[in-house]
């Protein structure tokens, strides 16, 4: 699934990954991948260039969609379930809304895998932390670690897995319009480019 949304030039001057001090609440757009523990397909495979997700990667699938209703200064752009990782470029959107784990809409469902996001469900990031005046559940690393946890949810409910994710995940602040339209590309094709890619479990 593709989401387009026009580009705006004033919110992709940002520096490179995870800078020391940066504020990772702020506007912008960001490119994550978030990788399974040895990269084990867990989520489905590739025929012919096209993903085929098995249960668990309908709900990896399920909670990314998920992410604005519990973080709903999140906006998703493109992004691709694969057989053993994660790409997604998602949008940061400054308002003056109080957003976070308690001030989402309570007729707004969590994924299957009852996903609970927020604050208050998991330890302080290991990223570096927003200003004073900014939540922590803003932040683009509370995101991926909302994420992360309503997909293990579901496994360790219906599997004997218990570690699915990779230590941390890659990011990268996407500048201008020539790396985002760079990184949707590579996103989109993705699968038709699976055996050459570097998560690949050769």
């Amino acid at each position: 699934m593709i989401f387009n949304m026009s580009f705006n030039p004033n919110i992709y001057h940002r520096k490179s990954i995870r800078l020391k001090g940066y504020d990772y609440s702020q506007a912008g757009l960001y490119f994550i991948t978030i990788c399974v523990q040895n990269r084990e397909c867990l989520f489905g495979k590739i025929v012919d260039g096209e993903m085929i997700l098995n249960d668990a990667g309908q709900i990896a699938n399920e909670c990314w969609l998920n992410i604005p209703e519990h973080f709903p200064h999140a906006v998703l752009h493109q992004y691709v379930v694969m057989p053993n990782h994660i790409h997604g470029i998602i949008e940061l959107v400054v308002t003056n809304m109080m957003v976070g784990a308690n001030n989402y809409s309570p007729k707004m469902q969590p994924c299957r895998a009852n996903m609970m996001v927020g604050a208050n469900n998991y330890s302080p990031l290991r990223t570096p932390q927003p200003t004073p005046l900014r939540s922590p559940s803003k932040t683009i690393g509370s995101i991926v670690r909302g994420y992360k946890i309503g997909v293990t949810k579901w496994f360790r409910i219906h599997s004997d897995i218990d570690k699915i994710w990779q230590h941390n995940y890659y990011e990268n602040i996407i500048r201008d319009e020539q790396s985002h339209h760079r990184i949707s590309e590579y996103i989109i094709n993705n699968p038709t480019n699976w055996k050459g890619d570097t998560f690949h479990p050769f």
